[in-house]
């Protein structure tokens, strides 16, 4: 198998610099991969040697206000529609035209914008563990357990409390969500260091936050997913519930379900052989 090595470069973006990683053939087929909250580019560790070695040139962004990307101020910089154009401006200022994207949780959101907006940019979608924009409030209205599994995005509407509280003992509660939501050895303590300086740089707490406190000012995104699009959820996630991923499956015209009873949220993390032969199945069908 023919190991590659990172690439690391920051990327003008509009007039942003973005932290991208890059791996595999620099010809290969380009897919990107979005990460949530709270996580960054080392969130697809497990997936990007994999894709690599299946001759995909690997494109893998910090997001706006995450790790060393640039995080401007106010609430809305971090709308969604700022967040797909951070999608399509990198591709453009790679010289990509065509593209697989790939997102989870916050980074799953922005993907499914995408497909929405933008469906003649891409090739394929996945999504994992993330809803449809459009279906996430309808189903926290008819399902009281849903509405209970979010109410943290309530809490986090609030100005400056949270930051304070996510930061207090070198962010002791991200570090505690991270592994109380997932499972065992998923996140291991070297990966933990690197999360600690992520969210350690300056403002990143706000910024990332801001990608809540900016859904008031979210589009309708009415339009039908015609992107073929594999949706791969972990049945266990502690956040979001498995009517969010049917709901949203059934926005897609060529939309396919991949479900791990045993996966939570960071299904990708848990499950990384059987995700990466998922992902490699689909891409390349």
């Amino acid at each position: 198998m023919t190991v590659f090595e990172p690439e690391h470069r920051f990327v003008n973006v509009g007039s942003l610099r973005l932290h991208v990683v890059q791996f595999g053939p620099a010809g290969g087929r380009p897919v990107m991969l979005l990460h949530g909250f709270p996580d960054f580019w080392i969130g697809w560790r497990r997936q990007i040697d994999a894709l690599a070695s299946a001759g995909y040139r690997v494109i893998v962004p910090d997001q706006r206000g995450y790790n060393t990307s640039d995080k401007p101020g106010g609430v809305r910089e971090y709308a969604l529609p700022r967040l797909v154009g951070d999608v399509v401006a990198l591709a453009d200022a790679l010289g990509v035209e065509r593209f697989h994207l790939i997102g989870h949780d916050w980074g799953g959101i922005v993907a499914w914008a995408t497909g929405a907006t933008l469906p003649h940019r891409l090739d394929k979608l996945v999504i994992l563990n993330a809803p449809h924009p459009e279906v996430l409030l309808a189903h926290a209205v008819h399902s009281p357990t849903q509405f209970l599994r979010s109410s943290y995005v309530a809490f986090f509407q609030i100005p400056l409390l949270p930051e304070a509280v996510l930061g207090a003992r070198r962010s002791a509660l991200l570090v505690r969500a991270l592994r109380g939501s997932s499972r065992q050895g998923a996140f291991e303590e070297e990966d933990i260091v690197e999360y600690r300086h992520a969210w350690e740089q300056p403002e990143a707490l706000s910024s990332m936050l801001n990608w809540y406190r900016a859904l008031p000012f979210r589009p309708s995104l009415k339009a039908r997913i015609v992107t073929p699009t594999l949706v791969i959820w972990g049945l266990q996630d502690k956040a979001l519930e498995f009517g969010l991923a049917q709901r949203s499956l059934a926005l897609c015209e060529d939309g396919k379900l991949e479900l791990f009873a045993q996966a939570t949220h960071w299904v990708h993390r848990e499950e990384r052989g059987a995700v990466n032969a998922a992902l490699t199945a689909f891409l390349d069908g």
